[in-house]
């Protein structure tokens, strides 16, 4: 019998172990580990003492008893370059040491924090990088005094500016990623999620310019050593060893060569395997940073509330009001008067075009709006209480166990350095006293509700397939069962099938666990067959709201017919016919949002004289809820559009 045994497939070696990364990655470890070896047991592998002289011996060469020579006074170079090695390695830890523990938390505060603490320190950098690195370092020296230490520290502040602005221009990246959201929205503190998430992710270029900085320090401190402010004499260092050779060049021209043979040495190797271990490790910086947040206005409600609440509401919003600040200045609304309530164990649909407002609805429950928008009037009562009176520290608390958020993409909302069990206990960690073997159990049990093997606890998002992540993604959000799970765009991104199971998977949850759902969708078939209730956005008010078979089998606004009749048909002829029935509307035909008068007026086949000089009320239809419409009002008469114009 033929053996049909498919053999099993070889595991990739990772990128340093390929053959031309180890051409690079031996030698540099060589040349690095001989240096530390060299520096940790100098007194044991020098032949001579370095400061021992002996004047006959004088600038010798090469020879069986000093194998490199020796100096001036008879000292031997081979010892003395053993023991600067030493020095080379205290000054590296040192000022590099230094120069990360000031510029990357720095750095990190800055850029994530912003606002007059990003100016003032940004222009105190400005002035110290616009002045000659050397001269900074030698004013310094002269301040503080001349020595190893002295200069270290001097160099530790030169260069930690160019961690600053690394660590600066990379948070502002990285706090937008959709991943540092999703710990927001949870409820984590800004030092966890700078610490956690940010941090760990802008490890990569960090850890380049740490081996750009070592190579500096090294060539730094051999420059001021050669000058005679850094290491003094007679202590053995590669720059004093350099000092001396250009005293005597005339006479042994060989006294340079192993001091800067050691130094050029070092210095490549250090930056050679900076260059693997970045390319080995993490991921680096993709997308450009979003302006700054304007500080927030004071949230205002309207006098005298329209919408009561009921004992069994989840969430009542009332008269929200979003602003963004545009590039060029100004504010301009994106949500306007905005009021909807979910019932518990509710569904409610949010459906519109794009930038309609859906979205930032979402985001402004999570108190999460982002970069350069905020909420200036409304309230968000959650079981009772406002989310817009919370301090951060409450507002906090009730991310991730009062209301939660899955994203659109779960691809950029799971944090790609974090595990799979990591990324679903963190909820736990933030707001719970689990212990950590209770916290994987929990995470286990979590998986399985996804339909997910616990098996999968130990792997990374890059391991998984889109539905996958998102299944992971819903596990999070599940993790402290809020009573809200705002879902945007769950679905859009993953194929037909995944769509149906994740759809019935949510469905599940929230039979089981009695939660509300906010679905924030595009696609109207999808809403009407997952929600209860459905509200149609169109330019961020609420044009129409109801039971989510009257608003999907018998609209009342013209924009909801319109959503309708742009789902495409098989049969070319009726869909022609009702591309004839409807009236397109190009860009700038768009009302501004100041304008009196209906949204929707431009692009309506139906709009009246009264609709381009009064805002239509929410008026009652028949089968449930409302629509933002005067025709409401003119079929209630019994009356056809055009004749409605009597009604004025």
């Amino acid at each position: 019998m033929t053996d049909t045994t498919v053999p099993a497939p070889r595991t990739p070696r990772p990128a340093w172990m390929k053959p031309a990364t180890l051409a690079v990655v031996v030698p540099s470890v060589a040349v690095l580990a001989t240096l530390v070896v060299c520096a940790l047991f100098a007194g044991w592998l020098a032949p001579y003492d370095p400061l021992s002289q002996n004047l006959i011996n004088a600038l010798q060469g090469p020879s069986a008893d000093h194998w490199l020579g020796t100096d001036d006074l008879g000292r031997d170079v081979l010892s003395r370059m053993i023991f600067g090695s030493r020095i080379a390695v205290i000054a590296a830890c040192e000022a590099t040491g230094l120069a990360v523990l000031i510029g990357v938390p720095v750095g990190l505060f800055i850029g994530y924090r912003g606002g007059w603490w990003d100016w003032i320190t940004m222009r105190i950098v400005e002035g110290i990088v616009s002045i000659p690195g050397i001269m900074v370092a030698i004013v310094i020296i002269a301040i503080l005094g001349t020595g190893l230490h002295r200069a270290m520290f001097a160099l530790g502040i030169l260069y930690s500016t160019a961690f600053l602005r690394l660590a600066r221009s990379i948070v502002l990246t990285e706090r937008e990623e959709v991943y540092v959201k999703f710990a927001r929205v949870i409820g984590a503190s800004s030092s966890r999620i700078l610490i956690r998430h940010i941090f760990l992710n802008i490890a990569p270029p960090l850890i380049v310019q740490v081996t750009l900085t070592v190579g500096a320090v090294l060539l730094a401190e051999a420059g001021l050593s050669f000058i005679g402010i850094g290491v003094q004499p007679p202590q053995a260092s590669w720059g004093t060893m350099l000092n001396t050779a250009a005293a005597y060049m005339e006479l042994n021209a060989f006294l340079a060569v192993p001091p800067g043979l050691a130094i050029v040495l070092t210095v490549l190797a250090v930056n050679l395997l900076g260059d693997v271990l970045r390319d080995s490790i993490g991921r680096g910086v993709r997308v450009p940073a979003s302006a700054p947040s304007k500080p927030a206005a004071q949230v205002r409600v309207a006098a005298g509330t329209s919408i009561a609440a009921r004992p069994d509401d989840a969430l009542l919003v009332e008269g929200l009001e979003v602003m963004v600040s545009p590039k060029d200045g100004g504010e301009v609304p994106v949500v306007t008067n905005m009021s909807f309530r979910i019932a518990r164990g509710e569904t409610l649909g949010l459906f519109g075009e794009s930038r309609s407002g859906k979205t930032v609805t979402g985001l402004g429950l999570m108190g999460s709006i982002g970069a350069g928008g905020w909420i200036t009037r409304g309230r968000m009562m959650l079981d009772g209480t406002d989310l817009l009176r919370l301090t951060p520290a409450q507002l906090e608390k009730a991310r991730g166990n009062d209301v939660a958020m899955v994203f659109q993409d779960p691809t950029t909302s799971l944090n790609p350095s974090m595990t799979v069990e990591q990324i679903i206990t963190e909820p736990m960690k933030v707001h719970s006293q689990m212990a950590r073997q209770e916290r994987r159990q929990k995470a286990a049990e979590l998986l399985r509700l996804v339909n997910l093997p616990e098996t999968h606890l130990p792997r990374y998002p890059n391991e998984f397939s889109g539905g996958q992540r998102q299944r992971i993604a819903i596990a999070a959000a599940l993790a402290l069962q809020p009573k809200l799970i705002v879902l945007d765009e769950p679905v859009s991104a993953l194929d037909v099938s995944t769509q149906n199971q994740i759809i019935n998977l949510l469905y599940e949850r929230r039979d089981a666990l009695g939660m509300s759902y906010l679905l924030i969708a595009y696609d109207l078939a999808l809403v009407h067959h997952i929600s209860d209730r459905i509200a149609v956005m169109y330019l961020g008010h609420i044009v129409e709201e109801g039971p989510a078979d009257r608003v999907y089998h018998r609209p009342a606004h013209p924009y909801t017919k319109a959503l309708l009749d742009a789902v495409p048909l098989l049969d070319p002829a009726r869909q022609r016919a009702r591309r004839s029935e409807r009236r397109a509307a190009a860009a700038d035909d768009l009302p501004r949002a100041a304008d009196a008068g209906c949204p929707y007026r431009n692009r309506c086949a139906f709009a009246m004289e009264r609709c381009h000089r009064h805002a239509p009320p929410a008026l009652p239809v028949d089968g449930g809820g409302t629509a933002q419409c005067f025709l409401v009002d003119a079929h209630r008469a019994g009356v056809s559009a055009p004749e409605a114009e009597v009604l004025v």
